[in-house]
């Protein structure tokens, strides 16, 4: 892509036939998304973009409700060659118009107010997000491990376990996220849920799930996340069931706080990479959440 004709930029929404240029545009500036991630993109949430006079995808960024308080903004990629257009800021701005009034993309909606937008800001878009109204208001950890070494003693709990994630516990899982988050995540978990490679639920003495986890297989990482559980003990059991037997690198991003889990993950070979900051718009802080999160899904999805 060279000397793009800035007229023939124009703003669009994306349908998933553009999948591969988004691929191919994510991989031009060194990020990891695949097909299938970017297929649950589409199944999520809604994905903009501008293509340049011969077709190609020079950006993207996606929007992704979580039911009527709060959505979440991510993959917003300028190619190197068209940056300094404005294009972030049509990009960002059509994120915010396609939740806006009520919209999040259902008719019946009737909210009195606009959803919290949420997004993890890079060093080089924090600057553009704060003058559209942003605020940072937390953070996340981001931890890579090129060679996973397992516990030489798993975290035990006689009265619990953590079993492979079965159709009958989508459910509770659902219900789980929805408090540990502070919004409803059903129709992206179903997804979700459907292209991991490995899902686990920790279940209580009586049988009821009071945790969860997903591994995901990126191109270059296998992701943990979303991981739910109701203590550190919890979090660590499902964090070495999911990256068992795991022989790539693994990448995690856990919220703030949580401690003692992120001494865990770097006992096991984690080193925390960048800390970058949770930034939101129309409100002054997320949605109440039990402390429960411990990895999020990734960076796009929040």
């Amino acid at each position: 892509m060279r000397n793009p004709d800035v007229p023939a930029l124009r703003l669009e929404e994306f349908t998933p036939k553009e999948i591969p240029g988004l691929v191919k545009l994510s991989a031009s500036v060194g990020w990891d998304y695949d097909e299938d991630e970017v297929k649950t993109l589409f199944s999520a949430g809604k994905v903009f973009g501008h293509k340049d006079s011969q077709g190609l995808v020079c950006s993207s960024a996606a929007v992704i409700p979580y039911g009527k308080t709060l959505a979440s903004i991510g993959m917003v990629i300028v190619h190197r060659e068209c940056r300094g257009l404005g294009l972030g800021k049509e990009l960002t701005q059509a994120c915010i118009d396609a939740v806006s009034g009520g919209k999040a993309f259902a008719d019946d909606m009737d909210v009195a107010n606009d959803p919290i937008l949420m997004l993890i800001a890079t060093p080089e878009g924090r600057p553009l997000y704060e003058k559209m109204g942003f605020a940072a208001v937390d953070c996340v950890h981001k931890l890579l491990c090129d060679v996973y070494a397992a516990p030489k003693e798993s975290p035990k709990d006689s009265a619990a376990s953590v079993q492979p994630l079965l159709p009958e516990h989508v459910e509770q899982v659902v219900k789980l996220d929805q408090r540990a988050v502070g919004a409803e995540r059903k129709s992206f978990l179903q997804r979700r849920i459907q292209q991991a490679r490995k899902g686990v639920v920790l279940l209580d003495a009586d049988g009821r799930v009071t945790g969860y986890g997903l591994a995901i297989e990126g191109p270059v990482n296998l992701i943990l996340g979303p991981i739910v559980a109701p203590d550190d003990q919890g979090a660590s059991r499902i964090v070495t069931e999911l990256a068992r037997d795991c022989q790539g690198r693994l990448r995690i991003d856990v919220p703030s706080g949580h401690h003692a889990f992120r001494t865990f993950l770097q006992s096991c070979g984690f080193v925390q990479v960048s800390q970058p900051p949770v930034m939101i718009k129309n409100g002054e802080r997320l949605p109440e959440r039990n402390g429960q999160l411990f990895a999020i899904a990734a960076q796009v999805f929040g």
